[in-house]
């Protein structure tokens, strides 16, 4: 291997680890088709035949992306609702509408018609700095591409079957490659961009693919064939590594294995110390391609709404959002779910409410405020959700809120809207739950004051981090200082868990320290008793609390509370892992 293609010096690349796991392998250069089209037109009168050709391209792809969705589906359950979006791109009214007026009126041949308007609309999405909305913009690019070789009538590639073990090397992966891949062959992936939420991450994820983005110009200089060292547990990439180097990597993966192995058992179990004490295990989700996971949970802690607004260029109605919501309780099975109201706003540009720019969004309009501006948006949604409270166990939660008046209001809202469905003799649940977001400081302070308003809490320690520490973490310069377990964090968590218990109220935490191991039990030890995450972090979050009596994670939390730094925290978190 090192004398067939070694051309290049010892390297080391950094970059940020989006899916765990440590692998050694050659390079493998992937370069995604990229679509030539021309500008050209057809003659009058043939307007309805390159419009049949539009729709057959339309229905070829719908058919593609719903047998990879089914390949997705069986390999790691809820995440096929990434082909299930767009999916629904392709059904998208005022998207597919444009192009057909495209077609017909300037006369555009279907593939230079569908190149115009899906990248016109992928550049109004795209702008937009917030990760998860330009996830939506890596979508329509992904079915824009699709629909452009369906059209000029070229193969489908994939990388679905390779010869031998290898790293994949690419400037970035859209979700159908990432899905399509052979899962046997790569053993890692390393891309130029992309990051922690696109969804090619989150399939990897899915998949268990070690992968690290974000490297930057460095990917350009690694070769064809070049062995490389990718840890993606520190975002390093290693090319041409010694052999001390690949032995190193070699033992920390198997440590990894065993490690995985030892968690597996802890899925199907409910949520528990070592002693027996319950923590309530729940999973956040993020669209209305919900699945059931295999997997033992209690409740849905978290149900992002806003993603029926991204995946639509107009508003959805009231009868989209009560169709979504239902299906998603039935899918509950009598599990309660908590849906988080649409937490938009600022940063958070969609194509379909258009937003004034502001010098300062993750301090301007966002989540609840922005449905009090919008209050005909607000009580549409509030609509849909109770209607469809009546189909299983539902609790609504709102965001963003910053002080009492913000709970009054909102909750004047929810009775002006039962009072309408009262007149109008629609059913819904009386007895719904009423709850808010803590990730704003100066409702956290006062927790004890907001839990005598409300029936729950979830903590958002994603945003209550930034905002603690005046740190964006996707600035490069600020995110040192982004600091979830530092001591001002530790003291602020015990506030709030202490004062909700006092006032017999359930909190749960929702943010990614309830889906790390380490800071489960942290939190438990603070004194959460529901913890929330992503599905694929179950087994871990178990799996630690488990290793532990409640006791003993009282005693740790109480000697991470007189520690003074982030560092020496993190230093005694790393122990458990040791221990």
């Amino acid at each position: 291997m090192e004398e067939k293609c070694r051309g290049a010096e010892r390297m080391v690349l950094t970059g940020e680890p989006v899916s765990g796991g440590i692998a050694v392998a050659q390079a493998y250069l992937y370069k995604a088709w990229e679509p030539e089209v021309t500008r050209s037109c057809f003659e009058p009168g043939r307007e309805e035949e390159k419009l049949e050709a539009f729709h057959c391209g339309i229905e070829q792809a719908r058919e593609e992306l719903s047998r990879l969705g089914g390949q997705s589906e069986a390999a790691c359950g809820e995440q096929a609702e990434i082909f299930r979006a767009q999916r629904v791109l392709l059904e998208d009214r005022e998207l597919l509408a444009e192009t057909e007026l495209t077609i017909r009126e300037e006369r555009l041949e279907p593939d230079a018609a569908v190149e115009k308007v899906f990248t016109k609309y992928a550049g109004m999405i795209g702008c937009v700095e917030e990760p998860l909305i330009a996830a939506r913009a890596a979508d329509l690019h992904d079915v824009r591409k699709r629909l452009l070789r369906i059209l000029q009538g070229r193969e489908e590639r994939t990388l679905f079957r390779l010869k031998e073990d290898v790293i994949l090397v690419a400037d970035e992966l859209l979700p159908s490659d990432t899905a399509s891949m052979d899962r046997v062959h790569v053993k890692g992936i390393l891309t130029r961009g992309g990051g922690t939420n696109s969804h090619s991450a989150i399939l990897a994820r899915s998949f268990r693919i070690p992968a690290v983005a974000g490297v930057g110009e460095a990917a350009g200089q690694i070769p064809d064939g070049a062995l490389l060292a990718l840890d993606a547990m520190r975002g390093q990439v290693i090319l041409w590594p010694t052999k001390e180097e690949i032995r190193d990597c070699g033992e920390r993966q198997e440590k990894l294995l065993r490690r995985q192995a030892q968690e597996e058992p802890y899925l199907d179990r409910p949520g528990a110390t070592r002693d027996g004490a319950a923590i309530k295990i729940g999973i956040n989700i993020g669209s209305c391609g919900y699945e059931v996971p295999e997997k033992h949970y209690d409740f849905v802690g978290l149900f992002r709404t806003e993603f029926l607004y991204m995946e639509k260029s107009a508003l959805p109605t009231e009868e989209e959002q009560f169709e979504t919501y239902r299906s998603v309780l039935v899918k509950a099975g009598g599990k309660t779910v908590t849906l988080r109201t649409l937490d938009i706003g600022g940063d958070k540009k969609l194509s379909c409410l258009p937003l004034p720019g502001e010098e300062n969004p993750f301090l301007g309009s966002r989540g609840l405020r922005l449905c009090f501006a919008c209050p005909e948006i607000f009580r549409t949604q509030l609509r849909a959700a109770l209607r469809a409270s009546v189909y299983g166990s539902l609790r609504i939660m709102f965001p963003m809120v910053c002080c009492m008046e913000d709970i009054r209001r909102g909750k004047e809202c929810v009775k002006r809207v039962m009072e309408e469905l009262d007149r109008e003799h629609i059913a819904y649940d009386r007895q719904v739950k009423l709850g808010i977001m803590i990730e704003v400081p100066s409702i956290a302070v006062i927790a004890d004051m907001a839990a005598e308003e409300v029936d729950f809490a979830g903590v958002g320690t994603n945003d209550l981090t930034q905002y603690v520490c005046a740190a964006d973490r996707s600035n490069p310069v600020a995110s040192a200082y982004y600091q979830s377990e530092s001591p001002a964090m530790l003291r602020l968590l015990k506030g709030i868990f202490s004062a909700f218990e006092k006032a017999g109220k359930e909190v749960c935490v929702c943010g990614e320290m309830a889906g790390d191991p380490e800071t489960a039990v942290l939190l438990a030890g603070l004194g959460a008793r529901k913890l929330s995450m992503s599905d694929s972090a179950l087994g871990g979050v178990k799996a630690a609390l488990a290793m532990v009596t409640l006791e003993e994670a009282r005693e740790l939390a109480e000697e991470c509370m007189t520690l003074r730094t982030r560092e020496e925290i993190r230093q005694r978190l790393n122990q458990i892992r040791r221990s």
